[in-house]
C-alpha cells in the first residue's frame, strides 16, 4: 500500500514537471505581439533565403534535382 502512493505521487511530480515545460503560449505576448514576432521571423527568414539563391547558392531550396 505504501508503496503504491508513493509511486503514484512520484507520478504526480513528473506530470507536473512535464506539463511545465510544454507550455508554449506562456510567452506573454498579446495575440498581435506574437503575430507580428512571427511576421518579422518569416520576413527575415526569406531574405536570408533569397541572398543565399542570389549568391549562387548550391540548388538553395531546390528539391527536386534530376541527376
Amino acid at each position: 500500500m505504501f508503496f503504491s502512493c508513493f509511486m503514484r505521487e512520484k507520478d504526480r511530480e513528473r506530470a507536473a514537471a512535464r506539463t511545465g515545460k510544454n507550455k508554449k503560449n506562456d510567452d506573454g505576448l498579446t495575440p498581435e505581439q506574437r503575430r507580428e514576432r512571427d511576421a518579422k521571423a518569416l520576413q527575415e527568414k526569406a531574405a536570408k533565403k533569397a541572398t543565399k539563391e542570389a549568391a549562387g547558392g548550391s540548388n538553395a531550396g531546390n528539391k527536386d534535382t534530376k541527376k
